[in-house]
């Protein structure tokens, strides 16, 4: 495995991230496809043995379940120190006031929680799970900077928001000298490229990394197009998201399938090495339910697709007109709480 920086830093990150929302007891909570711990367990030696150190969870995931099942399993199987934990927080995972959002008290709270789950006494990259409108950024970065200088933080990341509203949060710490964010969780893959219109060109300019989350939009490039799995059953309010698109989504994935062909390997392993031609993508998150998810990420880090073989995939894309599907942060919010039950903000 050849490690890469995390943006302007010195962490070393290898080029494969392990999406950890399916590792949780199901019966706690969202995601109802995750795995039970001994399958999680499994999956996570599987990552490490193949030189993977770098996993990224969140505080809503089977509600801590899975910060929890991480935590036991990089201690029985790796360093402490030789591994890269992310987490996410945001989104409630008790009931009562202060439970939701990016206050002071909810941000100094959830840490502690999440520190517990996890079984460590730092968080190498805590990233905010989305913008929370609710709170001054003023009140949220401040707080997420007094994580840093008590060394229950490392670094922080930001996810999917408008790019202006990423390059005020990166001002305003600037301007008050407060820990910058280092890295952007959004969406980017070969059916969702809006990102290159601002924000991708927002985090070169500013040295910040893309950690990129649904990287085969949801499986849809691994697979042929009508084929179904358990998880895109429980998750059909996030298909229309793609709805606006799917005539021209649908000659992408063809497109996909006939270069992975050509060359006897499979999709996702294109559709992943096309990502790793940009520059700014410092590592997709691979959500693995499979050893050969986690086999296939590792494998697309040897293919270099050539310039013929990118003009193929990306020639049928159509540009989605005035934020439809993926790019409409109204959108994304009514399937989140459809699929979820967690009801974030429209404008995030």
């Amino acid at each position: 495995m050849q490690y890469v920086k995390l943006g302007r830093t010195g962490l070393d990150i290898s080029p494969i991230c392990i999406g950890c929302m399916g590792f949780g007891e199901p019966a706690r909570g969202y995601p109802a496809w995750s795995l039970d711990e001994e399958s999680s367990r499994a999956l996570i030696r599987r990552a490490v043995d193949a030189g993977i150190n770098f996993f990224d969870t969140a505080n809503m995931y089977s509600n801590g379940s899975s910060e929890e099942i991480l935590g036991r399993a990089l201690k029985d199987f790796t360093n402490r120190d030789a591994v890269v934990i992310a987490t996410k927080l945001s989104a409630p995972t008790r009931n009562g006031p202060n439970a939701l959002g990016l206050s002071r008290k909810a941000i100094m709270t959830e840490v502690d929680h999440s520190l517990k789950r996890l079984g460590t006494d730092y968080i190498d990259l805590y990233q905010i799970h989305r913008r929370d409108q609710r709170t001054p950024w003023e009140e949220t970065l401040e707080a997420l900077h007094d994580l840093v200088k008590l060394g229950k933080v490392r670094y922080l990341g930001a996810s999917s928001m408008m790019a202006w509203e990423f390059g005020k949060a990166l001002h305003l710490q600037k301007a008050h000298g407060w820990a910058r964010f280092v890295s952007m969780q959004d969406t980017y893959n070969l059916l969702a490229r809006e990102e290159e219109l601002e924000m991708l060109p927002l985090c070169a300019d500013e040295g910040v990394q893309t950690i990129v989350y649904s990287p085969l939009a949801r499986g849809r490039l691994a697979r042929q197009w009508d084929e179904t799995t358990a998880r895109s059953e429980s998750e059909a309010p996030y298909a229309s998201l793609y709805e606006a698109t799917v005539q021209s989504d649908r000659k992408i994935v063809a497109a996909v399938a006939a270069v992975a062909a050509e060359r006897g390997v499979g999709q996702a392993q294109i559709a992943l090495a096309w990502l790793r031609r940009n520059p700014v993508v410092t590592a997709p998150i691979v959500g693995a339910l499979k050893t050969k998810h986690i086999d296939d990420a590792v494998a697309s880090l040897a293919i270099a697709l050539t310039d013929d073989e990118a003009a193929r995939l990306e020639a049928p894309y159509t540009p989605r007109r005035d934020g439809q599907g993926v790019s409409d942060p109204a959108m994304l919010a009514r399937a989140v709480e459809a699929a979820t039950g967690f009801k974030m903000d429209a404008a995030a």
